[in-house]
């Protein structure tokens, strides 16, 4: 469950999603020179520090793109580079914004979906008046028994639109342009969202062992 405090940011996501995003390559083609922030979901970590939230974005030519980020409360350690900005946040004080695809507990946290079918956090609101409706719903093709392995160092590329994260015993393949026509190979474990304006479930990432190089 994902607890959501009622606070000003500085600088709001919008913002930080607007100046960051038009500057990637895997952005491809898709034209970022206007962004709106269509829907996002959110995942849990266990141990409550990270938090784990997923951006869906509209390009000014119509294209959907998936952002994941993790807030911190302190610099991840040698993740420099993929330090999006540090952001004030008015309850939680300074947080630390990455791209979440080179955050351990996001990838966990990711992975943990896709291979047990799980969905996205329940939110809690730290001020009930403050409740909201979730439009942005994900699912996770695996079962619940299924056994998720431990996460420790990632790494992570871009492949065109696509980003690919390794650890020692999976595989993850995020894709950053949503492509409404994409499917996955057969028997491949996948997550599938939807959010306002698209109720067709497209697909968002895929899962497989280390030794495949992609599925």
């Amino acid at each position: 469950m994902a607890l959501i405090h009622q606070a000003q940011l500085s600088p709001s996501k919008a913002a930080l999603l607007g100046d960051w995003v038009p500057r990637q390559s895997w952005i491809g083609s898709a034209d970022a020179s206007a962004l709106e922030v269509v829907g996002a979901y959110r995942f849990d970590d266990p141990a409550g520090e990270v938090g784990i939230e997923t951006h869906l974005v509209r390009t000014a030519d119509g294209q959907v793109v998936q952002v994941p980020v993790t807030y911190r409360g302190a610099p991840m350690p040698g993740a420099e580079a993929s330090l999006i900005t540090t952001m004030q946040h008015s309850v939680l004080g300074e947080r630390w914004v990455y791209d979440a695809c080179v955050d351990p507990v996001y990838v966990s946290a990711l992975a943990t979906a896709i291979l047990t079918g799980g969905t996205e956090a329940e939110l809690q609101f730290a001020a009930p008046s403050e409740r909201r409706e979730v439009t942005t719903r994900v699912s996770g093709s695996g079962s619940p028994s299924s056994a998720v392995p431990v996460v420790g160092a990632v790494t992570c590329a871009n492949e065109g639109t696509t980003t690919v994260i390794a650890t020692d015993e999976i595989g993850v393949r995020v894709f950053r342009v949503i492509d409404p026509d994409q499917v996955a190979a057969l028997g491949s474990h996948t997550l599938e969202g939807t959010w306002p304006g698209r109720g067709a479930p497209a697909l968002l990432a895929i899962a497989y062992p280390k030794e495949h190089d992609e599925v």
